[in-house]
């Protein structure tokens, strides 16, 4: 009768994460002050915050994504190269939300063969003549690898590479959750450098269906307090998992 009634409880256990990517936009909005002191340093401070309370176990990379994406600190357990990696974030043109997915996915699964040409430029080279075959690949459930997770910060929308839904399937595909961040103001603000002007507006709709396609979450942050509150949040959800 006991083993019937099939006994369960709900409990809080430590996550099984072992790598967690940090894909950051340095795009030129994130030059914008109305995250005090701007959207860049708080989301700096706020970052470097995330990893010192993150355990010592879990594996940290940092991504940084503009007009491309560029990987500034592999997967590594020392987190004075991961805060370094974070300060020496320089700010360019462009915003390629899809390119920081694909590059953190690749940060993740280096040997899966994911093409990298629409994000570096570069044509794909075929296999040499050594070199094994790759598997063919097989999408998995979303949300399914407990392995690792990408947290994704950006503050405006998509203006050139590859289309972030398409790379929120490719990770929705090999069960990566992706968490989406947005910094700014929803209605958009215009801001001007070096004799140009242009207008930023959150894209909050692609956001979510990010999140939401691969399981992961959305989080609006309008202030600097909001976004350590936060990262916070995510702390917590990725250090301890209900099970």
């Amino acid at each position: 009768l006991l083993a019937g009634a099939r006994p369960a409880a709900v409990v809080s256990l430590p996550s099984q994460q072992e790598t967690i990517v940090l894909a950051m936009d340095v795009s030129g909005s994130m030059r914008a002050t109305d995250v005090q002191p701007d959207r860049i340093t708080a989301a700096k401070d706020a970052a470097k915050t995330f990893v010192a309370d993150l355990p010592r176990g879990v594996r940290i990379a940092v991504v940084s994504f503009a007009g491309t994406a560029a990987v500034v600190q592999p997967p590594t357990h020392n987190r004075p190269d991961v805060v370094a990696a974070i300060d020496r974030f320089q700010l360019q043109r462009g915003t390629a939300i899809g390119s920081g997915i694909v590059l953190s996915l690749a940060t993740l699964f280096p040997d899966a063969g994911i093409d990298l040409s629409q994000i570096t430029g570069q044509r794909a080279m075929p296999p040499g003549p050594e070199e094994k075959p790759k598997p063919e690949f097989a999408p998995v459930q979303p949300g399914s690898y407990p392995s690792a997770a990408v947290i994704l910060l950006t503050d405006g929308q998509r203006t050139t590479g590859p289309d972030p839904l398409e790379a929120a399937k490719m990770a929705a595909d090999r069960g990566i959750r992706v968490y989406t961040v947005g910094i700014g103001t929803k209605d958009g603000e215009t801001i001007g450098f070096e004799g140009w002007s242009m207008r930023v507006r959150l894209d909050e709709e692609s956001l979510k269906a990010i999140a939401n396609m691969t399981r992961g979450e959305y989080f609006y942050a309008g202030t600097a307090v909001d976004l350590k509150k936060v990262y916070e949040t995510l702390n917590a959800k990725l250090v301890m998992e209900t099970r």
